[in-house]
């Protein structure tokens, strides 16, 4: 048998029922299973006494050794008292040794504070001595003209005049050394100039090192920056004054690639002569030449512009912008250079500023300039002419140029704007598309003028053909707001989060603080969606759909409503004696035939169907949009046979509605007469029917009425319309028996 595993016993978790399951499951205890759990449990006990024993030992160890333990305790707490004891006594030794000596530290301290203010009054002594030697010597060192030994002189006066704080005639001496710092500047500032202005880095870093010591280092980068920009700003005058014959984008290209050449070269000059402070001082120089530049950016644009059409403004506009945009650029990845000193942001930022203000007062017009553009491409559009269908055809071809020039105007506002004047745009498109909407609305006043009383396919076809143009309009239209919307809130997201430099901040650059909030608001308007941003224009091309429509329907609905007007007058029932034909009552219905008027609206609807089809099949996309916008009912996608029964259902509806309309104002029926209206009504009933459609429920009344015997009405007329009823017995002129 294997030796028992005891250490089991000691777990947290111990099962005595698993342990023993174990065991049994070894080959030895399968064999004997009695015999073995006896051996381990015999195995078992040993262990139990072997333990029991130890534990046993350990404790008589430990009893015999306690007293051991507590004398060693006792021994470390007498130790502890007695250090106790004499750390109390270094104290008090401490305390006695301060008192007695408390006086003569004191004395001591004041000993050295003699001593220091002895040194202070002897450095003061010679301090002024010195100056007093420098001041006594500086007229002849300035009558030498040695402009490094004033210098010198001066710094060394001034170091004086630093440890001569408490002196009584401090500020006079002050005031002395300033008047000095000024003659030296006044005899230093001709050769300055002359050394910045050629470029001298040896001459340069002299005076540097002069105006360092006078500590008049920002005067010295003064000087600098205003000898650039007389030399800049006096390029910007020479461009414009050679080259009177060039436009103002030659000039402005000319400027900023000098301005880049001498920032290239200053950059360098600057890092070798003043390093702490180049770029800081580059930046403020061209912020300042910007602003003085005679005659101004601003001034130039404008004089140009004053001279151009709205159309030629933005174009040229966009010309400059991309120019100064190019020019940004450039300086942009020259400040960015790693040899540079970081800047903070705001500086680059009003840089940028500086360089894109001349534009912000056009971009707040940039609605105005677009408005103007697009109105005179629709112009160049010949849309109106004197013959339908040559109007018509113009208008077909002219809406794929239509969205062509809307692209063009999204991409322009990109580009002038970089999205900034979207909310212009946006009302720039819906007064563009409804303006061009209004040379359909010309196309639509031409057909009212063709429309005849007689049926006329071509005019039909005609109207279909203007009706799929408008339809292809507004799909093209939807799609575009699609395009339109992604294109915003991409541009949006950009001027909200900008990559690199302040350069590409164009939300600040281009907008005043005004602008920056509606542009704001109109994103947020976009963004959630709750007003299509063309929805005057989606609507009044909805509203045109349903006007050509109703057009389309007239011409259709014309042959029959010249019929239908001839119900009243009909033979069978005329009051004219003449005309009326004799007709036995007493015949039964089969010898009654429908009347010509009704026969002819008839044959009119039966020929239908094969002029409606070749256009109104499911395979006209641009149809099917421009008849779901005119009518919901084009919107059942129940429909099988295309949009053919959809109209045959309205024209149904209304020939019912007419048909009824001009029976009741027949002035009396006979009983003949009664039968024949109802053989008409059944007819029409007939051809509907075979047409797929049903005759209203009011004729199927009026039918069922007129057949009745004048004994019979009251009962056999239960459950119809009660207009219908008493329409009828006043045309048959029966007494009511309410």
């Amino acid at each position: 048998m294997d030796k028992l595993d005891i250490a089991e016993f000691s777990k947290g978790a111990f099962e005595p029922v698993e342990l023993i399951n174990e065991i049994c499951k070894s080959e030895e205890a399968r064999d004997n299973i009695e015999s073995y759990l006896s051996t381990a449990l015999t195995k078992l006990q040993l262990y139990v006494q072997q333990v029991s024993t130890s534990l046993d030992d350990s404790g008589q160890n430990v009893l015999s050794n306690m007293p051991k333990i507590l004398r060693d305790a006792q021994l470390l707490q007498q130790e502890a008292l007695s250090l106790k004891e004499k750390m109390q006594v270094v104290k008090l030794d401490f305390e006695n040794v301060e008192k007695r000596t408390s006086s003569s530290i004191r004395v001591l301290e004041e000993y050295d504070r003699m001593k220091t203010e002895l040194i202070n009054k002897t450095e003061s002594l010679k301090e002024a001595d010195n100056w007093l030697a420098l001041s006594n010597d500086v007229d002849d060192i300035f009558e030498s003209g040695d402009i490094n030994k004033i210098a010198n002189t001066i710094a060394s006066m001034q170091k004086s005049l630093s440890v001569l704080l408490d002196a009584p005639d401090y500020e006079d001496k002050k005031l002395q050394l300033e008047g000095l710092k000024n003659r030296l500047e006044a005899l230093a500032s001709p050769k300055l100039v002359q050394a910045f202005t050629a470029g001298s880095l040896e001459q340069s870093r002299l005076y540097v090192d002069i105006f360092t010591k006078m500590d008049r280092l920002p005067q010295l980068l003064k000087y600098y920056q205003n000898c650039l920009k007389v030399s800049l700003a006096q390029e910007w005058r020479k461009a414009i004054e050679f080259a009177q014959e060039e436009n103002i984008t030659y000039w402005l290209r000319v400027y900023y690639d000098k301005l880049l050449n001498a920032w290239q070269e200053q950059v360098k000059f600057c890092n070798q002569v003043f390093p702490n402070s180049a770029l800081g001082t580059l930046i403020e120089l061209t912020i300042d030449l910007l602003h003085s530049l005679d005659p101004s950016m601003v001034d130039c644009i404008e004089s140009v512009l004053r001279q151009q059409s709205n159309t030629i403004k933005l174009s040229l506009l966009m010309e400059l912008k991309q120019i100064t945009r190019q020019f940004a650029v450039n300086l942009s990845a020259i400040t960015e250079t790693a040899s540079l000193e970081r800047i903070a942001d705001p500086n680059i930022l009003i840089l940028a500023q500086t360089i894109y203000a001349p534009y912000i007062p056009y971009i707040a017009k940039y609605g105005i300039y677009e408005s103007s553009h697009l109105s005179q491409q629709l112009n160049s559009l010949e849309l109106a002419h004197d013959d339908l269908s040559d109007t018509i055809n113009a208008l077909s071809l002219s809406v794929a140029k239509i969205m062509d020039y809307a692209s063009e105007a999204n991409k322009r506002c990109m580009v002038f704007t970089d999205g900034c004047a979207y909310p212009s745009l946006v009302k720039a498109f819906n007064s563009f598309f409804n303006n061009y909407q209004d040379k359909f609305k010309v196309g639509l006043r031409q057909l009212s003028k063709r429309k005849v009383k007689h049926e006329d396919w071509n005019l039909f076809q005609m109207c279909l053909t203007l009706m799929q143009t408008t339809g292809e309009f507004l799909s093209l239209v939807e799609n575009f707001e699609k395009q339109l919307l992604s294109d915003i809130t991409d541009a949006y997201d950009k001027l909200q989060n900008p990559a690199g430099s302040a350069f590409n901040h164009y939300k600040s650059l281009l907008l005043n603080s005004s602008a920056q909030k509606e542009l704001g608001e109109f994103v947020e308007s976009v963004k959630t969606g709750n007003k299509s941003i063309l929805d005057p224009t989606l609507k009044s091309i909805r509203k045109l759909c349903s006007d050509l429509h109703r057009s389309t329907y007239d011409v259709i609905f014309a042959p029959i409503f010249t019929q239908l007007l001839l119900v009243r007058r009909a033979p069978a029932w005329s009051s004219d004696v003449n005309k009326a034909p004799t007709i036995n009552s007493d015949l039964p219905d089969y010898s009654f035939a429908p009347q010509e008027y009704i026969t002819q609206v008839g044959q009119y609807l039966m020929t239908l169907p094969q002029h409606l089809e070749p256009f109104l099949l499911r395979d006209n996309p641009s149809l099917t949009k421009a008849l779901k916008a005119a009518d919901p009912q084009y919107s059942q996608e129940s429909c099988e046979s295309g949009f053919t029964n959809i109209l045959l259902g309205i024209i149904a509806k209304e020939i019912c509605q007419m048909f009824q309309d001009q029976t009741w104002g027949i002035y009396e029926l006979n009983q003949a007469a009664c039968k024949q209206l109802a053989t008409d009504i059944d007819y029409l009933g007939n051809i509907l029917e075979e047409l797929g459609l049903t005759l209203s429920e009011n004729l199927q009344q009026m039918s069922l009425l007129l057949r009745l015997f004048p004994e019979e009405y009251q009962s056999g007329s239960s459950g119809c319309n009660a207009r219908v009823v008493a329409a009828v017995r006043q045309m048959r002129n029966i007494t009511s028996f309410g």
